[in-house]
């Protein structure tokens, strides 16, 4: 890709845009717009931002999101919510440019769980549903929205006074067998051939509003590689995606819903290496991705803010210059920070960079000369992996064929430049 894509995302202040900010905010391959009908936190986040923007089910919606296409020459939409994925997708050809998503068909059907339902029933297991109040013949039973997000609307009733009551509030709800089991979420990324490229599937521990606020990555079970695969032949997934699953009383799986976006608490993947939102628009453009996974396990808990334990020990930190430390002549100041925070550790630091001019000049020019134990300035023919002499060692560089030699040949963690964020 030559050229910076412009990427509108929207609405950019959902959970599913602070994570595309935080996975793609220091790429040198996108430039991020957002954009929102509703000032909230992705007016803070994004440096490019369009306000008040008419809500999606206003007439003047389409017109709007063609003015900004226009005006800031956008590539591809990444839309953020279920329903303006299904609504930017039915637009794409006036729109005029990309909508990065599954085809339509797909998206309408993740949309509706009722339809999600019916289309896989015979795929795998779904929850039971009553067709009627009078059909309940045991409590509790849940209750949820066919179209809705997170836990809006969503209650578990344990008396039919309570399923009247709620259904006056919420006619649209399903009423479906209770599911007290641990629940999870599956993170999938299925290329623009359909083929499956990566499953990871990750306890949701606790849950706030409906968003996972403390989830955990696990090995994967073939019990969840089955499910998505099969969801993935009869639905034709493409880009990221995910499923959530809850256990019933006897402890087997039960699917809950699908969505055709990357999930809220996905980016607990980027420190293992994966990075959904940028194989997404890459795979948007048909741009081939692979794939390199850490192989340690992450927990991370949300607390407006990101916080992650990592199963790794590390006495030396191997990382890169430029468009790592310096990004478009800035220093990426939140890696600096986690640098500091492993030299308060006792860790030592090691410059492995390629920079064009004098090094010493530049890190001068940027107050960053005194920050590392040593520099080590390879001509442009090197290959990096044969100068990092540590096994106990991390590797953070941009580049990705710079990671995947290191991983391959050094066997040790590797990391992009966002991976702290």
């Amino acid at each position: 890709m030559s050229n910076k894509k412009n990427i509108l995302v929207f609405p950019c202040g959902s959970e599913i845009g602070l994570e595309i900010h935080r996975a793609l905010e220091f790429s040198i391959h996108f430039n991020l717009i957002g954009a929102s009908s509703v000032d909230d936190h992705g007016k803070f986040v994004y440096e490019n931002y369009i306000g008040n923007l008419p809500f999606i089910d206003n007439n003047d919606f389409i017109t709007a999101i063609k003015k900004i296409v226009t005006e800031q020459n956008i590539d591809a939409i990444y839309p953020t919510m279920d329903s303006v994925i299904t609504l930017l997708k039915k637009n794409e050809a006036e729109i005029g440019c990309k909508v990065i998503s599954s085809k339509l068909e797909t998206t309408e059907i993740c949309l509706s769980k009722r339809k999600t339902y019916q289309i896989l029933k015979d795929k795998i297991a779904t929850p039971f549903l009553y067709n009627s109040i009078d059909d309940i013949n045991s409590f509790p039973v849940f209750l949820k929205p066919d179209i809705g997000y997170g836990s809006r609307g969503a209650v578990k009733a344990n008396d039919v006074q309570q399923v009247i009551a709620h259904l006056s509030k919420y006619s649209n709800c399903m009423m479906m067998e209770y599911l007290p089991g641990k629940e999870y979420t599956v993170d999938c990324f299925t290329d623009f051939n359909g083929k499956i490229l990566f499953i990871g599937s990750r306890e949701r521990k606790r849950i706030s509003n409906g968003i996972s606020v403390n989830t955990k990555t696990m090995p994967l079970q073939e019990k969840f590689k089955s499910m998505a695969e099969s969801i993935n032949a009869e639905l034709k997934m493409n880009g990221a995606w995910f499923f959530q699953v809850k256990e019933n009383k006897n402890g087997m799986l039960i699917l809950m819903e699908i969505a055709s976006r990357l999930a809220g608490s996905s980016g607990v993947y980027r420190a293992k290496g994966i990075n959904f939102a940028a194989m997404s628009v890459f795979n948007a453009f048909e741009i081939p991705v692979s794939i390199v996974e850490n192989t340690f396990e992450v927990e991370m808990d949300r607390a407006l803010t990101n916080r992650f334990k990592i199963n790794i020990h590390f006495n030396h930190v191997y990382v890169d210059f430029d468009d790592t430390l310096l990004i478009n002549g800035k220093v990426n100041a939140g890696l600096i920070g986690i640098l500091f925070s492993f030299i308060n550790q006792g860790k030592k630091i090691y410059l492995i960079t390629k920079h064009a001019k004098d090094i010493n000049e530049t890190l001068h020019e940027y107050r960053l000369l005194n920050l590392f134990d040593e520099i080590i300035h390879l001509k442009k023919s090197d290959e990096k992996w044969k100068f990092i002499r540590h096994k106990d060692a991390i590797f953070i560089d941009d580049s990705f064929a710079e990671r995947k030699s290191v991983y391959e040949k050094n066997k040790i963690p590797v990391f992009d430049s966002n991976y702290n964020q």
